[in-house]
């Protein structure tokens, strides 16, 4: 059997690791910013409907462009967006694939600010653009001057603004959006990315990046149905921006790439999109809990506008980590020294971090 290492690999592969957290059986699980509360039984029954009608003509390909879907996620989105306005895939990361295979590659640049989600630099290299990490203020911030300097200085082809951020949770204004825009024009005439995976969970969802896409043909706001709609094992992202981009991503999608099935379940999702979302004011508030619990045992959480918090006062974050394992419950340490990052999960299982993390802290 062949190691790893005996394979013919590209050189910018070499000594990586997969991206991934810790899978694991545990009563409480609360890692990977799910959302935890199942979809509702009416909600199911209809897909189950859905999926079975698309299994009678399963032997053909699928809808190649994907338009009921894309209608659907454009009524969902509203501010008069068509279906020509609407990209989806298996995921956000697959959306976010395709951008960099359309707009990044050899000789191209990528810039985002660190702190932030740990795929951006793998797909950045797996299309061979070059990623350019800029640091995020004090507390994980970030303002309209630090974002434009930082895009004249670099001048990359992308720039990739995830609001609010991962893993930190950190919300973004539209100024920084609208600043960012305006500096990657003057600097280089790229793209443009809004990661909006958590945007639903904001102190107010009507403000976001799609606002903003009226006469910015290259401005691109990500989502996903992973969180809110709390459909992570159906995988599907989506995208909204200038049609002429939807084409230029047509050209890198492979054939047939989302599935009768993926489409068949989104579907239905969508038709119940405010039952849906029916969790996230429970999960709001139970991330403002745990906000609040968390000072009350001495830590620092930061700001978040997200559906997880990441706080620090820890003085040994791997032992805490180690020992809420111990007691049934799975959190994530991203790696940022002297803090942890948990998920707001049910009423129940909120209860059961504060209390295993208090009875770990001795408080």
């Amino acid at each position: 059997m062949a190691r790893l290492e005996d394979l013919p690999l590209r050189d910018d592969l070499k000594g990586q690791q997969p991206y991934g957290a810790p899978q694991l059986e545990v009563p409480v699980s609360l890692n990977v910013n799910e959302n935890t509360h199942r979809v509702p039984l009416e909600v199911a029954e209809d897909i189950i409907e859905r999926l079975a009608k698309a299994l009678m003509s399963i032997n053909r390909y699928p809808d190649r462009e994907f338009m009921p879907l894309r209608e659907a996620l454009a009524a969902y989105l509203g501010a008069d967006l068509t279906p020509e306005n609407i990209w989806a895939a298996n995921g956000s990361n697959e959306v976010l694939q395709h951008i960099f295979q359309a707009f990044g590659g050899p000789g191209r640049k990528f810039l985002s600010f660190t702190p932030t989600y740990s795929m951006y630099p793998i797909i950045a290299s797996g299309t061979q653009t070059e990623y350019v990490a800029v640091a995020r203020a004090d507390r994980f911030e970030l303002t309209p001057e630090i974002i434009r300097d930082a895009i004249l200085e670099h001048k990359p082809n992308i720039v990739i603004l995830c609001a609010p951020n991962n893993p930190t949770g950190t919300p973004l204004g539209l100024d920084c959006i609208e600043a960012a825009y305006e500096a990657i024009s003057e600097a280089s005439g790229g793209i443009l990315v809004v990661d909006e995976a958590y945007q639903e969970f904001g102190a107010d969802p009507s403000v976001t990046a799609v606002s903003l896409l009226p006469g910015r043909e290259r401005l691109l706001v990500s989502r996903t149905m992973s969180k809110a709609f709390a459909f992570a094992g159906a995988r599907v992202g989506y995208l909204a921006a200038d049609p002429a981009v939807i084409d230029a991503l047509r050209l890198v999608r492979l054939p047939y790439h989302l599935s009768a099935f993926t489409q068949a379940a989104a579907e239905g999702a969508l038709a119940h999109a405010p039952l849906m979302l029916s969790t996230v004011d429970d999960i709001r508030a139970q991330r403002d809990r745990i906000v609040t619990e968390l000072k009350l045992m001495g830590l620092d959480p930061y700001r978040s506008d997200a559906n997880f918090v990441l706080f620090g006062g820890l003085d040994e974050p791997e032992q805490v980590w180690q020992q809420l394992l111990d007691r049934g419950v799975l959190i994530r340490n991203v790696g940022l020294g002297g803090t942890l990052r948990v998920s707001a999960g049910t009423e129940a299982e909120t209860s059961a971090f504060l209390d295993a993390l208090r009875e770990v802290l001795g408080k």
